[in-house]
């Protein structure tokens, strides 16, 4: 008869412990990752388009969306503040626009057409941009398009 070599229960029940905690927090990190992105039609209203002229504040050239934000005229005539998210800084590079782009239309009117969040704040997701010399980027398409008159 061979005799089986056993492990004292206190050592096994450490490992299985250990292994739970590791397990636990890698399913938690997994898990955080894919809440983190998002649909844009969770947060916008993808079938409400608005187009909007006003001045470049501010653009935020990071991932996962770059942001740009414009000073527009509202209805009665006042200033509101509008963010824009849009999409990952690589997209743009890939069309041919880059952070330079963008900085040089701070302070320049621009016009966008954007998708307004669904709680209706002065938040959106871009769908197209015109820059002051007239070239457009359409997300929707893709693209980036030069306008000669």
């Amino acid at each position: 008869m061979v005799a089986a070599k056993l492990q004292p229960v206190g050592r096994t029940c450490l490992k299985n412990w250990i292994f739970s905690v590791w397990l636990g927090v890698a399913m938690l990190i997994s898990g955080t990752s894919l809440l983190a992105h998002h649909s844009p039609s969770a947060i916008f209203d993808m079938k409400k388009k608005v187009s909007l002229k006003g001045s470049v504040t501010k653009v935020d050239w990071v991932n996962p969306h770059i942001v740009v934000y414009m000073d527009a005229k509202g209805d009665d005539g006042s200033v509101e503040s509008w963010k824009f998210e849009s999409n990952p800084p690589r997209w743009f590079t890939k069309v041919g626009v880059g952070r330079a782009d963008f900085a040089a239309a701070i302070g320049q009117m621009v016009t966008v057409q954007i998708v307004k969040a669904i709680d209706g704040s002065k938040y959106g997701y871009l769908q197209k941009i015109t820059f002051p010399n007239g070239d457009q980027i359409s997300l929707e398409e893709g693209q980036k398009e030069e306008i000669r008159p």
